[in-house]
């Protein structure tokens, strides 16, 4: 899902960029108030399993890569602002040092799957949460969230490379949804198991939303 420098145009990517740092501007200033001593050495540990995550990408076809997100596994761990804060570290290294991602399109690499993908889990996991409660509420939340994170954030990645040209919407929309549908049960699974075993072992890591 990383895009490469040359798939966007000016008018794709600029307004990616704007709507990143004002997002990520946003969730940093939230962070800074709900930050807690024990989240730092956690926040640590998620940015290195998201990064290695992220890292294993395969080709799609219309443009660009599939790979899973950790992003709504971060969210039930540190909760909405301190994830974005994790993601987008995890995409300027990547875009930096091992060049996964273009420079020009990190701003909409990041609106992809920090702010559209991850906040978009956020807003459907918290929910189902609520209403269910308990364990049982988190682990289905999780699983719905962590799914329809990946399908959301393909869909934002298939309009802005249908917007620059790079493929017609109707060709790269359904390649991205339906392989990211396949990515997502995926990631469903690993997140929902990860966070069925700390429920066991150290429920007190699960972030009090």
């Amino acid at each position: 899902m990383h895009i490469p420098d040359g798939f966007l145009t000016v008018n794709a990517w600029v307004p990616a960029w704007l709507i990143s740092i004002g997002g990520i501007g946003y969730c940093l200033r939230k962070a800074t108030l709900t930050l807690k001593d024990r989240m730092i050495p956690l926040m640590g540990v998620m940015s290195a399993f998201v990064f290695a995550a992220q890292m294993l990408n395969f080709p799609i076809a219309g443009g660009t890569s599939g790979h899973l997100l950790g992003g709504v596994l971060a969210v039930v761990l540190l909760g909405p602002y301190a994830r974005a804060i994790v993601i987008t570290v995890v995409l300027i290294v990547q875009c930096f040092i091992f060049q996964d991602g273009g420079l020009t399109t990190l701003g909409a690499n990041i609106l992809n799957m920090s702010i559209v993908g991850a906040m978009g889990g956020y807003l459907i996991y918290n929910p189902i949460r609520s209403v269910l409660g308990g364990q049982k509420g988190i682990i289905v939340g999780i699983a719905i969230a962590a799914w329809a994170s990946v399908v959301l954030a393909s869909c934002a990645c298939a309009v802005e490379l249908a917007i620059s040209g790079t493929s017609p919407l109707r060709v790269v929309l359904p390649v991205m949804v339906v392989s990211h549908m396949l990515i997502g049960i995926g990631e469903a699974i690993i997140t929902s198991f990860i966070i069925g075993f700390i429920l066991k072992v150290r429920p007190d890591l699960i972030y009090k939303i």
